[in-house]
């Protein structure tokens, strides 16, 4: 029996990275895994490596920023699947641009998929975690929503409004046995880290004081643990495994 034995989860951004482990280390602890993201493909070949040890893995397209495309996903999880006790909220994207020469279609576009999305994916299962008085939501923010980064005020602004909303929420959803937590990563060696330039990485590099980027196997057990029954006292929180660059 695993910690995750019986349970329904949902990851976004399960494609890759950081939510390609999770969905798989969440599958090998017993939970069937619905693995969101715009990369159907992606998902798809997360889902079949997550299949071929028999368990339950359902791949769905989505625009986790788009109202009716998340509607529509997490329809077919719940008629596939049922209901879903564990919520990730941990699909984004990532730029770097100065202030004066960001467009408005990139800052849009980054608050979109970085914030509104855990809204709008949040907002789809609380309702039956209220009828359970059993639920999970981790949202994945960053050590930049504390810290902020140059280059990166559009998205230091998305994760601290994750954060922000972790907490708030954390205090509406408490008594019905709903948690509602945030991992605010360093920065970790995926794809969405490697498409960053080279001369911004050799910067955040040197500024941390382990000086190298975290592996996501380092990561994914923070994931684990807020998923699991061990974690019913942390409410609001934030954990914080960023390689010394924000000691909060």
């Amino acid at each position: 029996m695993g910690k995750l034995s019986g349970r329904i989860a949902v990851v976004t951004g399960a494609a890759g990275g950081i939510g390609s482990v999770v969905a798989r280390l969440y599958a090998k602890e017993g939970a069937a895994v619905a693995l969101l993201d715009r990369n159907e493909a992606g998902a798809k070949a997360v889902g079949a490596k997550i299949a071929r040890t028999g368990a339950k893995a359902l791949a769905v397209a989505v625009d986790v920023g788009d109202e009716n495309s998340v509607k529509t996903a997490f329809d077919r999880v719940r008629s596939s699947l049922g209901d879903p006790h564990i919520l990730v909220n941990n699909a984004a994207i990532d730029t770097t641009s100065i202030l004066e020469k960001m467009s408005a279609a990139i800052w849009d576009d980054t608050i979109r998929v970085n914030l509104r999305s855990v809204f709008l994916c949040t907002r789809e299962v609380i309702p039956a975690m209220r009828r359970r008085k059993w639920g999970r939501i981790i949202n994945t923010a960053s050590q930049l929503g504390h810290k902020g980064a140059v280059e990166m005020t559009h998205y230091s602004a998305a994760k601290a409004g994750v954060i922000g909303f972790t907490r708030a929420l954390a205090q509406e959803v408490a008594t019905a046995g709903i948690t509602v937590n945030a991992i605010c990563p360093g920065p970790v060696d995926t794809p969405l880290l490697r498409s960053l330039s080279a001369k911004w990485l050799t910067r955040k590099k040197s500024e941390l004081p382990i000086r190298r980027f975290a592996d996501v196997s380092e990561v994914a057990p923070a994931f684990l643990f807020l998923a699991s029954e061990e974690s019913s006292y942390f409410i609001g929180s934030t954990l914080n495994m960023n390689g010394g660059d924000y000691m909060i």
